[in-house]
Formats: structure tokens, sequence, C-alpha cells
């Protein structure tokens, strides 16, 4: 689906998520994003969608190495995470989880997030809609029945949700404020409502993209006047294109494990991969993407891709089809500056004009 003329309004407010969360790194990858690939010092940045994709698929990568996401969320779990292994076995995890996920765990999870919805939207008739707090529920709820956990879903959330601005904390640009031993408590309160602590890495990722992606594809679904265009039929392609114009998760932070090229760029051992999936995904440029590479950007590629992208599709979906008969308008929206991923800590919503 094409973005529509409207959009400028919805893409100003989101351009906001990312000058009052991220100030530093946005502005990073805004001053470099016209080439493919730039190199600065150890750090290599990838804006292409083809050099995206190539780095994600030709690319030796180090895993759990030191300024990573797996590297930072090893470290607070004490490592043996899921998809730390190497080669046909990091191949075959990620394999599994996918087709676990887009079967039985989407038949099994779907309709709890529906009850959700169905309990808390309705309060749109009357009154106003806190959609982060109602996330967050969704979120919780996703997440303990992808790890099996009888946690309190909304426990399970929060715990993820700060123990990913942990390990955040440690690999992107910008001030780190660190409290001593903040990461380590953080992460014992994660593992502790897991029945498996290696799955710790799948609940802070089903937590903070659920975060990051919904209340933003809301606001931009609200601001861009596009519930009237919202039912069954059309809520999916209209999720995919949210989810690439807003690209939840921005930035993938790698270390290359040996040499290679990206883009005909030389890439050595040790170097300091960013690659950033916004630019890849052509989530920055207001004509609409023209490839399907683009629009699977925000997901990784190849034997790095999310095995959860078909989940995070349908959730999404379904919130907008039972959000689209009220047809809300945000009528308050607070940034958050703590979490992992550029994103809302309020965005408040009243019932629209029919």
């Amino acid at each position: 689906m094409n973005a529509p003329a409207s959009a400028t309004a919805a893409r100003r407010r989101d351009r906001r998520v990312y000058l009052r969360s991220h100030p530093v790194l946005f502005a990073l990858l805004c001053a470099t994003r016209r080439r493919p690939v730039v190199r600065i010092g150890r750090t290599v940045l990838v804006h292409g969608t083809d050099a995206y994709r190539e780095a994600l698929t030709r690319v030796p990568l180090d895993r759990t190495a030191d300024g990573t996401t797996g590297g930072a969320a090893a470290r607070l779990t004490d490592g043996g995470l899921l998809f730390d292994q190497e080669g046909d076995d990091h191949r075959a995890a990620r394999r599994a989880v996918a087709d676990g996920i887009n079967s039985g765990a989407q038949k099994r999870i779907r309709p709890l997030w529906q009850a959700v919805l169905a309990a808390r939207v309705p309060a749109l008739a009357t009154g106003t809609l806190e959609l982060v707090d109602l996330t967050e529920e969704l979120a919780g709820v996703t997440a303990a029945a992808l790890v099996v956990s009888d946690a309190c879903p909304r426990q399970l959330a929060c715990a993820a949700r700060a123990a990913a601005a942990a390990a955040a904390r440690d690999h992107l640009p910008g001030p780190r404020r660190r409290r001593r031993g903040a990461g380590t408590a953080e992460a014992a309160r994660l593992t502790a409502l897991l029945p498996d602590p290696r799955d710790a890495m799948l609940a802070v990722a089903a937590v903070n993209t659920t975060l990051a992606a919904v209340p933003r594809a809301v606001a931009w679904c609200a601001d861009a006047g596009l519930w009237p265009t919202v039912d069954e039929t059309t809520a999916p392609r209209l999720a995919a294109e949210l989810l690439r114009l807003t690209a939840p998760s921005p930035l993938l932070p790698r270390v290359a494990a040996a040499d290679a090229t990206v883009a005909g760029r030389p890439v050595r051992a040790g170097d300091r991969l960013i690659l950033v999936a916004r630019h890849a995904a052509r989530a920055h440029q207001r004509t609409p993407a023209d490839s399907p590479a683009a629009t699977q950007a925000v997901f990784g590629a190849g034997p790095h891709a999310c095995p959860g992208a078909g989940l995070a599709r349908t959730q999404l979906a379904d919130v907008l089809v039972a959000l689209a008969h009220h047809r809300p308008v945000v009528t308050r929206a607070r940034v958050d500056r703590r979490s992992a991923l550029p994103g809302y800590a309020e965005l408040t919503l009243r019932r629209g004009t029919p």
C-alpha cells in the first residue's frame, strides 16, 4: 500500500520520536545516509538496501562481540542465549523458532491478544485509551505465551523492557547513564520469570519491538487519516507498510568476524557494523518502497531474519482492525527517552469523528 499524500503530519510526529529519544544516533544516521556504505574509523555504517542485505547474508558476524546487541544481552544473562550458536546450529535454531511461531504458536497466541483488545478497546466509545499501557499488556501476554511462562504478563513485559534498556546503553551511541549493578539486577529480574533463561532474548525482542511498533504505527495511521481504509482485508498490507515506515528496530549493531566486502567496500575482521534498517527499508523517503527487499529490511535478511515477522504483522493488523471502528485521534504523545528502541512513554487516544 502506498504512503498517502496526507502522511506529512504522520512523518513529522514519528520523526520527533527519533529526535527526542536518540538525538545523537539520529543525527549521525542522517548525516551519512546518502551513501550506501560509510566508514568512520573502525565503524562501518550500512544504509543501502542491497548493501544491508549483503552484510547480513555474506559477511561472517560475531553475534556475541562487545558493542553488539547479542554481546550486551549475553553479558546481562550470563551467556547461553537463544541464537548464540555458530553456523548450521544458528540457522537451525532460527528456523525452528520461525516454524513454531508461524504455525502453531500464532494459532495459540492470537486469541490471547485478541481477548486483550476486546476488553480494552471499547473504552474509546466513551472516553480515552492509553495505547502504550494497552501495548505493554499485549506484549506481555504474547511474550509469556511464546516462552511458555506462567509469570504475570505485565511483570514479564516490565522486566524485558528494563533489561533491553540496560543492554542498549552498552551499544548505542549517545550519553550513557549507568547505575552500578543495574544491568545485572535487571537481567536477574527477567530470567527469574522464565522457565529457561536462554529464552531471554526471545522475550526481550518480543516485548520491545511490540512496544516500539504498535503505538508508532497507530499514531501514523491516525495522523495520516487512514482509518476509513482499514478493514480485515486491507489491514495486513497496511500493517506491513506501517512497519516499514516506522522501522521499530532502526539499526542492528554487529561486528564482522572475518574480512569481507560490502557494496565493494572492504570490511575487516573486528570492524563494528551499524546496519541501518530504517534506511535499508527506505522509511526516510517520501516515495513508497519499490522492492520486497526494502519491505523485509525491518525484519533483517537471510539467516538473520527475525523469526517473528509474521506474528508481528498479524498482531498489528488485529490492532488496526480493532481500533478502526472508533477512528481514534491522538490527544497526547510523550516520547520515551530511556527505552531501548525509539518509542512512546504515553500515547493517548480518543474517539474520532465517524
